[in-house]
């Protein structure tokens, strides 16, 4: 009798657990999550504006969660090493990836990668857009972007564009400018923003689109100029500037985005956690301050609300490709 107590109890047990797990109750590892370091993956360099976002990111989960999370940069071949990287890491939540709008252009662009960011990755959250800024060297003399433009006509294939690598977001941007202006721009690619932008303030190229949060204090400092807002409304850091879509060219809209993401395959209750971590973070005045102050705009979100976002900027891009001419 004893025996057949036990084994019931063990059944019970047992049907207990699979019903929690079906119900979507967090597992004990979910619980207990995070035990160890986590690394957020970035693949970009220090001081780019992701490896900006990440650390407010990382500084705050650190706090709530009561574990170190560490940044990780991993940059160059505009984002796809470390992207690769992370894909292939353990699905146990210790190995995150910063997603960026990135990793849809180099899907809209290249049929050849060898991982598939929509299939191997598990969006988290949102964390924030950045607004991207075209901007000149001084030297230009270039006061608006119809002055650009002309200037451009005039010496066709002398004036050079920085971008943060090759089929990055300022890339494309810059091929479509070619396009919808009927100029002819050089692209100089970097393996990051920051020092695209030190050879932006030498001299040795001229324009850029970029970023804000990486350029602010140069066009502040009179170093370099802001021609117009590469989004899709002006932001409060600079008001006098407008917009791509004021000066006649709306499709060069490249606005930056950045969320978090694990591998695909890693618990949805770890997901779900992490999710409601970002989401307190960017209500708080810490977080949000944090990215306010770098001319970040908080977004947030469910998995779901991420994963209908990635698509939405697939589709998008892959059309600005198509337009630009650029996709392999």
């Amino acid at each position: 009798m004893g025996r057949d107590l036990g084994r019931d109890m063990g059944r019970r047990a047992l049907l207990a657990a699979a019903l929690a797990l079906a119900l979507g109750a967090p597992t004990a590892a979910a619980q207990s999550y995070p035990d160890r370091p986590v690394r957020i993956v970035v693949g970009f360099p220090a001081g780019a504006a992701g490896d900006l976002v990440s650390r407010a990111l990382a500084t705050h989960l650190s706090g709530t969660l009561g574990q170190q999370f560490v940044v990780e940069n991993r940059p160059g071949a505009s984002s796809n090493i470390a992207t690769e990287y992370a894909a292939r890491a353990p699905k146990d939540g210790t190995t995150l990836f910063l997603g960026t709008v990135a990793n849809v252009v180099n899907a809209a662009i290249s049929s050849n990668l060898s991982f598939d960011f929509g299939k191997d990755f598990a969006p988290i959250a949102l964390i924030a857009t950045v607004p991207t800024v075209l901007v000149v060297h001084p030297s230009t003399g270039a006061n608006s972007v119809g002055d650009l433009i002309a200037l451009a006509k005039s010496k066709p294939g002398q004036l050079n564009y920085a971008s943060s690598g090759v089929a990055t977001t300022p890339h494309l941007a810059g091929a479509l400018m070619n396009v919808r202006a009927g100029v002819e721009l050089v692209h100089v690619p970097y393996q990051g923003s920051s020092p695209a932008v030190t050879d932006l303030l030498a001299g040795r190229t001229q324009i850029m689109f970029s970023a804000v949060s990486v350029v602010l204090p140069h066009v502040k400092a009179g170093t370099l100029k802001a021609l117009a807002w590469a989004a899709p409304k002006r932001s409060a850091v600079l008001p006098d500037i407008p917009t791509v879509a004021e000066v006649g060219l709306p499709e060069l809209d490249a606005s930056i985005w950045f969320g978090l993401m694990a591998p695909a395959g890693t618990p949805g209750d770890v997901l779900d956690r992490l999710a409601r971590a970002i989401n307190d973070g960017l209500k708080s005045e810490a977080l949000r301050g944090a990215l306010d102050k770098m001319g970040y705009e908080p977004l947030g979100g469910t998995p779901d609300d991420f994963t209908r976002y990635v698509a939405a900027e697939l589709k998008k891009w892959t059309a600005a490709a198509d337009a630009a001419g650029v996709r392999k």
